[in-house]
C-alpha cells in the first residue's frame, strides 16, 4: 500500500522568529561556511537539495536566504520545486504565477513574477502553477536565460529544489549553480539513498559544497550540523 503524502505546508523561519536562538545560531554557522567556501570564486548561486522528502532541505533553504539578506545581500529565494512548492506559504503569497509561469511565457517580464518578502533585502519568486513537464521546464534554454538575468539583479540566489530520488529536476538546477548543499536528516536519511544522491549530483557535475546534517543532538540544544 503506497503511504499517503503528507499535505505541503510552508516552513518555519527561526531566523526571523527568534534571532537569539541556537537554531538561528547554527543556521548562521552554515551561512558562514557557505561564503568560506567561495573564498576563490564568487557565489552568486546556491542549490538546496535532500536526497527523499521531508529531510530540511526548505527549512534549510528559506532560513538560509533570510540571514544572507539580513547580512546586507541583496538575496532571491526560488522555489525551484514546481511539484511540491512551499515558498508561497511560507511567506504567506499567492503561488497563482512564478517560476513555472515566467518558462511558459518567453516574452514575461522577470519583474512580475519576482516578489518582496517584506523582509529587508530579500525577495520571493514562488513556483507557480505546477506544470506537465517540470524537468523538460527546468532543463530548458529559457531557465537557463532566467538563471543569468537573475544573477545580474542579485547578489545571490538560492534555489530550494525538489529531492534528488526518482526525478532529475534538481540535478538539472544544480549543475547550472556555483555551489549546491545536500540535506540529509538524522534517523529518517538512509545510506543507500544518500550515496545515490551524491552520486547523481557528481554525474550532473554539480558543485558540492556541503552537507547539513539535520536533526543531530549533540547535546541539548544542537540540531543541524554542517559538514
Amino acid at each position: 500500500m503506497n503511504k499517503k503524502k503528507q499535505p505541503v505546508q510552508g516552513v518555519s523561519l527561526v531566523s526571523m522568529i527568534n534571532k537569539n536562538s541556537t537554531l538561528a545560531e547554527e543556521c548562521r554557522i552554515i551561512r558562514s561556511n557557505i561564503q568560506f567556501s567561495a573564498v576563490d570564486r564568487e557565489m552568486k548561486s546556491i542549490a538546496i537539495t535532500s536526497s527523499s522528502m521531508s529531510e530540511g532541505k526548505s527549512t534549510v533553504a528559506a532560513n538560509l536566504a533570510v540571514l544572507f539578506a539580513d547580512s546586507g545581500k541583496k538575496t532571491l529565494l526560488v522555489d525551484g520545486d514546481l511539484r511540491r512548492p512551499t515558498v508561497a506559504l511560507t511567506f504567506k503569497q499567492s503561488n497563482h504565477i512564478g517560476l513555472s509561469t515566467l518558462l511558459t511565457d518567453m516574452n514575461g517580464s522577470i519583474h512580475d513574477v519576482v516578489r518582496d518578502s517584506n523582509i529587508p533585502e530579500l525577495s520571493i519568486l514562488t513556483a507557480g502553477p505546477k506544470p506537465p513537464n517540470p524537468s523538460e521546464m527546468l532543463n530548458s534554454n529559457r531557465m537557463l536565460e532566467v538563471m543569468e538575468t537573475l544573477e545580474e539583479m542579485f547578489d545571490l540566489i538560492i534555489y530550494d529544489l525538489p529531492p534528488i530520488s526518482n526525478i532529475t529536476d534538481a540535478q538539472i538546477v544544480a549543475a547550472r549553480t556555483n555551489g549546491t548543499v545536500l540535506v540529509s536528516r538524522q534517523q529518517q536519511t538512509k545510506k543507500s539513498e544518500f550515496l545515490k544522491a551524491v552520486n547523481s549530483l557528481k554525474m550532473a557535475k554539480a558543485n558540492v559544497i556541503g552537507v547539513v546534517y539535520n536533526g543531530m543532538k549533540k547535546n541539548s540544544d544542537s540540531y543541524y550540523y554542517y559538514g
